[in-house]
């Protein structure tokens, strides 16, 4: 199991950006980067920066995601019919870890592997504890009995922090939601802009 040993939102202020639109995001206060040379003037980005740091940031939107599991992502995304950024991205919002959190069962992306892997998840009546598990459409995720009245999941649903965007059907209370599509990059509800197209660029090079 991969583990993220760097700060959480220390990719946001390397970024630039609040990546997941959290309210305790530092880059609402501080906006420059990291480090003792995080307010040096930014100089001009190459072509290759700039697809370098497309990659970095919707790899490390998901929070847990290895160099590895990216790349093979993405391999999996060239190799199947149609545009390869929206495969890219159909691909990730069907991991299971993703819907967790999409469907608002946890308030962030760390948490959402975490209680994967605790088991505290079935798909389809059956439980699964593997975060990167392939979540098909159609397919039922939800929340066991049993795991219901965690303080992390009342909390995580009665936020208004977020939405449950129209690719999963909310059922049980919001307990338990249905992959109704496989969403397309408009359809995912980043609080930042992403460009698949220049990862598709990075991967091409």
């Amino acid at each position: 199991m991969s583990k993220r040993h760097s700060a959480k939102y220390k990719l946001d202020r390397a970024m630039g950006e609040n990546l997941w639109g959290r309210a305790k995001s530092p880059v609402n206060k501080r906006s420059y980067g990291p480090g003792q040379h995080g307010q040096r003037r930014k100089s001009k980005v190459s072509d290759f920066g700039l697809q370098l740091k497309a990659k970095q940031k919707l790899k490390g939107y998901y929070g847990n995601i290895t160099e590895k599991q990216f790349a093979a992502t993405y391999a999996e995304a060239d190799r199947r019919k149609g545009n390869t950024s929206e495969n890219l991205i159909g691909l990730l919002e069907s991991r299971l870890d993703a819907i967790v959190y999409r469907a608002k069962f946890v308030p962030t992306v760390w948490a959402a592997r975490q209680f994967v892997s605790h088991g505290h998840v079935t798909v389809n009546g059956k439980k699964v504890d593997i975060a990167s598990y392939r979540v098909k459409t159609g397919d039922v995720v939800e929340i066991k009995e049993k795991s219901r009245n965690m303080a992390l999941v009342l909390e995580a649903l009665q936020s208004g922090e977020r939405d449950v965007p129209d690719y999963l059907e909310q059922a049980d209370r919001g307990f338990s939601v249905r992959y109704v599509r496989v969403p397309e990059l408009a359809d995912v509800p980043y609080p930042v802009k992403m460009e698949p197209n220049l990862i598709v660029e990075y991967y091409s090079s």
